[in-house]
């Protein structure tokens, strides 16, 4: 058994002092933090499982090991007699891979000797790391002669050190930034590899930097970064150069200028130069994460909003629950989803800790998501499950989920009803999450075709003939074969499955899509209504279609609605406003793919009202699609709003932006150029908008 000099203090403490210590006491005691103990406590609790004792974790009286005393008295025995190991298998197996990172073949024994254990443990975390290896293409050579080496490009091995770290030891990394912080951490390095006063600049560059510039990265995220540059400093410092030639920064320019301006400032603190290489490489890194706040809805990423919308509308329909009108809901997805397809398609392993987890708490959300996302996401060849459980996390909040209320009901078909069938029936729901109920009959039992129409999967291990009803034929033993079956038979059938069942116990104040929040005041209620109200008049009101006939530049285009606007006091200055186009223009292009449209946006401080407007030019021109590519352009669509804006405002402008591209019909009437045909429209989006959110029939 494995245990560590905490956990077996903890062990000893809680046997002496059973229901007087808390996790406080016990951290105040052993000189740790509270966030130290409570993670040896998980491991305390794996240690007291395997002597059929459990943890008990009581407000009034404390912790306590709960069980009988005869297993009580051999956990003792048997805790005395062990002697602690402070490294746990992770650590181990990240000194290994820190030393495999160093790019010279090792010998298997002079690695055990360096790691303290023998060749046959040595042997293990070799091929342990091998699998986790094989998700960012990284090999381990082991050659007879030359030894154990590590296979791999620059960005992958960075790639994959830096997962390693922030899967296993985030909370660890965590800690050590605190501890730097108030000057506390007395250690040689921070887990074997960075060197604390690196980690602790990067973390104070990164925390100024962002903060200047108003953005924010989700707290994983922000971890990621700091890992991300450590790395690259100490890889560059040590001559280990990334040797691809830079990409195309033309996405990439928002989150390049952030980086260059840490990098500028670590250069000027430490004697480490980074390469133009490193500068890319992190400014794609950053440009994977959640940059955004949550409330802030990029609604120029139209044709990723359509998808979005679709994804939810497919959910719904596969789980019979009308997500469709929760704005979080779709809000949520937008922020995460743009890092994520991006992530995705540059092959930036991600690994969701929670992913096992999810999928065994909600099955059947998980398989309608990834039926849903792989029908939405065609151009992308595989999304991993781990980005999926980060949606399914979503859609879970948008549910109010505490569990699922489905399970399956499945019947096990043999010749006899006996024996192996039962193996069978034990391996199924181990295997695969979601079935709970599984009964077991003979063939002679289900001649009566009635005793089978009540259940949603059949499986047999013999060939019915006589059976009306679809079957899954799969082997005793179960193959993996017949997992994969099973599997994809829920998965396509879930639709039918849910149907005539409950997903989730939703009381009324948690049923999503509720235009108007009904728990709230009559004062916020009519507040709301008075939001949404002034919200659509000032967009009806203002709008106007322009045509140009001499003008063939957009610049020009959008200085001349600018300053109509300001003209009609809706903004009170065009020259900041316009500069604001400008800056949001530099980090990517607004030209609707497949449109002839262009959508030119901002908040600003300046700008006093909902502001949607069109230019009709009697020539196309040429600007930068949402994709990267020249297109032509020939109606300029102008959408500004304040830059404070309430929930319900930040949903009507999305609304706009999102209605543009809804269908062949609605991209024709904004580019029309024709002022009423384009006004009718706007009306019918907003008195759908109110009879489906605001009056409930």
């Amino acid at each position: 058994m494995y245990i560590t000099t905490r956990e077996k203090a903890i062990i000893e403490l809680l046997v002496k002092t059973s229901g007087k210590h808390t996790a406080s006491s016990l951290a105040n005691y052993l000189n740790v933090s509270a966030r130290t103990v409570h993670r040896d406590l998980t491991g305390v609790e794996k240690i007291l499982q395997s002597f059929d004792l459990r943890l008990v974790r009581d407000l009034g009286t404390g912790l306590r090991i709960d069980g009988k005393n005869e297993k009580i008295f051999r956990l003792v025995q048997n805790v005395m007699s062990i002697i602690p190991v402070d490294q746990t298998p992770e650590e181990k197996k990240l000194q290994l891979l820190i030393a495999l990172m160093q790019e010279e073949a090792f010998k298997i024994q002079s690695l055990a000797v360096e790691l303290g254990v023998s060749n046959t443990t040595l042997t293990t975390y070799l091929e342990e790391l091998t699998e986790w290896l094989s998700h960012f293409n990284v090999m381990i050579t082991r050659k007879r002669g030359v030894g154990v080496d590590l296979i791999g490009s620059e960005p992958a091995k960075r790639n994959a050190l830096a997962s390693y770290f922030l899967h296993h030891f985030n909370e660890e990394l965590i800690e050590s930034l605190f501890l730097l912080e108030n000057q506390k951490f007395n250690q040689e390095l921070i887990l074997y590899y960075f060197l604390p006063e690196y980690i602790a600049v990067i973390d104070r560059l990164v925390n100024t930097i962002f903060n200047r510039t108003q953005q924010r990265l989700a707290d994983n995220d922000y971890i990621g970064l700091i890992v991300h540059i450590g790395i690259t400093m100490q890889r560059t410092e040590s001559s280990f150069l990334l040797e691809e030639e830079p990409g195309p920064i033309h996405n990439l320019k928002n989150e390049y200028t952030l980086i260059k301006d840490i990098c500028k400032e670590l250069e000027a603190a430490f004697s480490v130069t980074f390469t133009e290489e490193d500068r890319i490489y992190l400014a794609v890194i950053l440009k994977g994460s959640k940059l955004q706040a949550v409330n802030i809805v990029p609604y120029d990423s139209l044709i990723l909003s359509k998808m979005v919308k679709a994804l939810i509308q497919d959910v719904s329909s596969q789980l019979h629950i009308d997500l469709t009108n929760d704005f979080s809901l779709y809000q949520g997805l937008i922020a995460h989803m743009e890092p994520s397809l991006y992530r995705i398609k540059q092959q930036m392993g991600l690994f969701n800790p929670l992913k096992e987890e999810i999928k065994q708490k909600y099955p059947f959300l998980f398989l309608a998501v990834k039926n849903s996302v792989e029908k939405q996401f065609k151009d992308i060849e595989f999304i991993p499950d781990d980005e999926i459980a980060f949606i399914v996390l979503h859609f879970g909040s948008a549910l109010v989920m505490r569990e699922e209320n489905l399970s399956i009901d499945a019947l096990i078909i043999c010749p006899t009803g006996i024996g192996t069938s039962k193996m069978l029936a034990s391996r199924i729901k181990k295997e695969i999450t979601g079935i709970d109920h599984i009964e077991i009959k003979s063939i002679k039992e289900i001649q009566d075709q009635a005793n089978v129409k009540n259940y949603d999967l059949i499986i047999s291990t013999v060939k019915l003939p006589f059976l009306d009803k679809d079957y899954l034929l799969v082997s005793p033993l179960l193959t993996e074969e017949n997992i994969t079956a099973i599997k994809d038979f829920l998965r396509k059938n879930l639709k039918v499955l849910t149907e005539k069942r409950d997903y989730l116990p939703l009381s009324d104040k948690d049923v999503p899509g509720e235009g108007i929040s009904s728990s709230g005041t009559l004062t916020e209620v009519l507040n709301q209504l008075k939001i949404v109200q002034k919200s659509i008049e000032d967009l009806v009101t203002n709008f106007k279609v322009y045509k140009f006939h001499q003008i063939n530049n957009h610049e020009r285009v959008l200085a001349e609605m600018v300053m109509k606007a300001q003209s009609k006091q809706l903004l009170n200055s065009g020259i900041d406003v316009l500069a604001t186009l400008k800056e949001r223009e530099k980090k990517g292009g607004l030209g609707i793919p497949g449109t002839g449209m262009g959508l030119f946006h901002c908040r600003d401080p300046h700008i006093q009202k909902l502001i949607f407007q069109i230019s009709h030019l009697h020539e196309p021109i040429i600007v930068k699609g949402m994709d990267g590519s020249d297109m032509h352009m020939k109606d300029v669509l102008l959408l500004l709003a304040p830059e404070e804006l309430s929930v319900k405002e930040q949903e009507i402008v999305s609304l706009i932006s999102t209605s543009i591209i809804e269908n062949n019909e609605a991209m024709m009437i904004f580019s029309s150029g024709n002022e009423e045909f384009i006004r009718t429209k706007l009306e019918s989006i907003f008195l759908h908008y109110l009879q489906t959110k605001i009056i409930k029939e």
